[in-house]
């Protein structure tokens, strides 16, 4: 498959390049910082240098154009304030799943995050960042690509252990970046997980059998 990662360089998006590499795939990664490119070219991957708050659709349309799936793995971050994460979070994300549809990719992974369905309503920061995941979601859901949306936990550094517990609704947990790396690269090989939305946390079941009940 040749796969194209927006915001490459986020730590989920690291270890979903090198296995991507590692399994034969074409990847692209989109990349804001020159400064990156190097570390993209060491992953296996081939670096795109384009800023996703400032470029339009057909400029996106053409970094993207000729993929077979779009993962959206693009965040404003932890440091940054409520002002990002609608340009990044939110505004990104459909500006990815309108250059997708513009150029014909016709599949898009969404990395979203639990809590999205009743986000809070006052003014912190991770209020916000909830409540324009929750907006980009809706959008990719009501278009008419072949989505998948995981939304996993509390996110940690610690090595992937390989299993998971995933489905509509889990209850809260943590999950290394690793296997939340690692059930992206199962669902972008799984075409039948299309139209599916699932929340994701450590447990007992092996990435491939967790996918295999998803299958819609």
């Amino acid at each position: 498959m040749d796969i194209v990662i927006a915001g490459a360089h986020g730590s989920i998006a690291r270890h979903l390049n090198r296995k991507l590499a590692l399994a034969g795939h074409a990847a692209r990664g989109i990349v804001r910082d020159a400064a990156h490119v190097d570390d993209l070219h060491d992953d296996g991957v081939t670096p795109v240098v384009l800023d996703l708050e400032e470029a339009s659709v057909a400029q996106v349309g053409s970094a993207i154009a000729g993929a077979d799936a779009v993962v959206f793995a693009a965040g404003a971050g932890p440091g940054s304030g409520a002002p990002r994460k609608e340009t990044v979070d939110y505004g990104a994300a459909v500006l990815l799943r309108a250059a997708a549809e513009q150029v014909g990719v016709p599949r898009y992974v969404m990395v979203s995050a639990m809590g999205v369905d009743d986000p809070p309503q006052d003014d912190e920061v991770f209020s916000v960042y909830l409540r324009a995941k929750q907006r980009a979601d809706a959008d990719l859901m009501a278009s008419d690509l072949a989505w998948t949306i995981v939304r996993p936990g509390g996110l940690t550094d610690e090595p992937g252990t390989g299993h998971v517990e995933v489905a509509p609704s889990v209850a809260r947990g943590r999950i290394p970046r690793e296997d939340v790396a690692s059930l992206l690269r199962a669902v972008l090989e799984d075409p039948e997980t299309a139209g599916v939305c699932v929340e994701a946390v450590s447990g007992p079941t092996p990435i491939a059998e967790a996918v295999a009940t998803l299958r819609s």
